[in-house]
């Protein structure tokens, strides 16, 4: 596709839901948030650093996380999520596209986000390579309601505006 087929602007969304299982800490962007809970995941259980990736996977039509980085594989067994989203972007930047801007949604019951934001906002940036301020990061809860309002699960949500530069 050339510069000038390409879109200036593409939008990409991602979703990602983990069990929360005894242990701690539990990470968020990249971020070990204390608690006596983590998420259960093949990788690190980073829901937000997985939405992410999916957001920007979505954003350039490249599929989801599942087929980059299969939870059937013992190679991500464990792995740092950032390493997704490093590669993620890599794609989006190797298809003519800066990452504009990312807003993300975590639902969670407890602990409370809000003294542990502006790390996470602070980790996001650095791993995506662009300013803090092109990141939105919020906690909400689920009003009790279901897995993640029992304290069972914890989930998050992302979008992403990739832009072409010229």
């Amino acid at each position: 596709m050339t510069r000038s087929e390409r879109p200036l602007l593409r939008v990409g969304q991602g979703w990602d839901l983990h069990r929360l299982v005894a242990g701690g800490p539990l990470r968020l962007a990249g971020v070990d948030v204390p608690h006596d809970r983590e998420s259960k995941g093949h990788s690190d259980g980073d829901v937000v650093l997985h939405a992410v990736t999916d957001a920007i996977l979505g954003a350039i039509g490249a599929g989801d996380i599942g087929q980059h980085f299969s939870d059937s594989d013992p190679r991500w067994r464990g792995a740092d999520s950032a390493l997704f989203v490093a590669e993620a972007t890599r794609l989006a930047r190797e298809r003519g596209y800066d990452l504009g801007n990312v807003d993300v949604t975590v639902l969670l019951e407890r602990p409370k986000l809000a003294p542990h934001r502006d790390a996470m906002v602070a980790k996001l940036a650095e791993i995506l390579a662009i300013p803090a301020g092109l990141v939105s990061l919020k906690a909400k809860t689920n009003e009790g309601l279901g897995p993640i309002g029992e304290g069972d699960a914890v989930a998050a949500m992302a979008v992403v505006g990739l832009v072409s530069p010229g």
